[in-house]
């Protein structure tokens, strides 16, 4: 075949010739390639081979050693010693606490714990939890333990009471006894439990004013009396939180009844007690606005309430500027309102609060006209599911008053 003239095929000499060459040389690049890629994977094999035999285990530092042994204890509620936030009884100050729980099962434990405040105040009790019954749906529980108030403050009954009225007494508390949970659905609860609680009413210690120098059985109810109760609560409530002690979402709606069944039969009485908590989240749970509305009423105004047992307000979880236990009375209404800045997601918010309430000897007296009335502002350092400390500062009629609490308000 001459210059130009096709082959069988179509394609012309010089032609087939060029294709033929693009395609070796194309083979060529592909080998050289492939053979570069095998070369450098098996020199990045040999690399990581050689530091994985230089690698050992990351030994965290002190700092965040400390950090992962609080969370687990906090978070995870794990076997031995730990710590135990809260209060022994309100008004009992700055308070120091540590508990030992063992399991006995994935979810079932003992447990027994103790409290000091700088008030003297004491409290030891033990118990056993077990959760998780009935897929889930059933938890029981039992606790025991005494409880001893050194020096709680009485200031008489109603919400016009003057501050220079303080007397104090001694109550001691031994209590025995325990409730089964029932949950239907993953957001009711249902409370059913039993206590036996035997009071000791004592002078007042040392030089303070003690109650019995001032008051009588007609301006402090039960005076004089040390009764025993049997205690019986049932409570239905519906409740979103992501946690019962710190929460950024959700609500709470709960309705409990008390029966205090005294043995002697002269100081028996029914107590109402309804409660709704809400959080609403804004800009991504940036800022929260918390709300919280309560009320505790006596049912029978026949019925004689021991001055120690009424429903009170003043406390760093009620009228936050006021003393603990400022007001009492046989029924109580209490609006709580906050405005929660989250600076740090992890551990801190800010907030900005305002509170109001009533006690009264009859319900109807409940005015909301005659509100007492405080606002303030307070730092909260808290876990995902738990607030063991609480700071805030509130201006009332009476002035400041500095709030440290193991838990949140509401």
């Amino acid at each position: 075949m001459g210059p130009g003239i096709a082959d069988r095929s179509g394609v012309t000499t010089p032609v087939r010739s060029l294709v033929v060459a693009c395609a070796s040389a194309a083979i060529i690049a592909v080998a050289v390639n492939a053979g570069a890629q095998e070369s450098r994977a098996e020199t990045i094999a040999a690399e990581q081979a050689e530091k994985a035999t230089r690698l050992s285990p990351h030994v965290p530092g002190r700092s965040e050693a400390l950090l992962l042994k609080a969370q687990k204890i906090l978070l995870e509620q794990p076997d031995g010693i730990y710590p135990y936030f809260g209060s022994v009884y309100s008004g009992g100050g700055f308070t120091l606490g540590a508990g030992y729980r063992r399991f006995t099962g994935d979810r079932t434990n003992w447990n027994v714990a103790g409290m000091y405040s700088i008030k003297n105040y004491k409290l030891l009790e033990g118990g056993i939890t077990s959760p998780g019954h009935a897929s889930g749906k059933v938890g029981v529980r039992a606790i025991a333990g005494w409880r001893d108030a050194t020096q709680v403050p009485y200031y008489g009954l109603g919400i016009d009471t003057a501050k220079s009225a303080l007397a104090t007494f001694h109550m001691q508390q031994s209590f025995t006894g325990g409730d089964v949970t029932f949950r239907p659905l993953k957001r009711i609860k249902i409370l059913a439990g039993a206590t036996y609680e035997d009071y000791t009413i004592k002078s007042a210690p040392g030089d303070l004013v003690s109650i019995e120098d001032v008051y009588t059985p007609s301006t402090a109810p039960g005076l004089g009396e040390n009764p025993a109760y049997i205690h019986t609560t049932i409570s239905a409530g519906y409740d979103w939180r992501p946690g019962a002690d710190y929460a950024r979402r959700g609500g709470l709606y709960e309705v409990a009844l008390h029966r205090y069944s005294d043995r002697a039969d002269t100081l028996s009485f029914d107590r109402l007690d309804a409660q709704v908590v809400q959080h609403l989240p804004i800009l991504r749970e940036n800022w929260i606005v918390s709300l919280r509305g309560q009320l505790q009423t006596t049912l029978d105004d026949a019925d004689q309430v021991p001055y120690f047992l009424m429903p009170a307000l003043g406390s760093g979880s009620t009228l936050r500027a006021y003393s603990s236990w400022r007001f009492r009375d046989r029924h109580s209404l209490l609006f709580s309102g906050e405005w929660r800045w989250i600076p740090n997601r992890l551990g801190v918010d800010m907030a900005f609060f305002y509170d109001a309430g009533m006690v009264a000897n009859q319900l109807e007296g409940l005015s909301v006209g005659d509100l007492i009335t405080d606002f303030g502002v307070g730092i909260r350092f808290h876990t995902p599911a738990a607030t063991p400390l609480r700071i805030e500062v509130a201006k009332g009629r009476e002035g400041l008053h500095l709030v440290f609490g193991g838990s949140a308000a509401f």
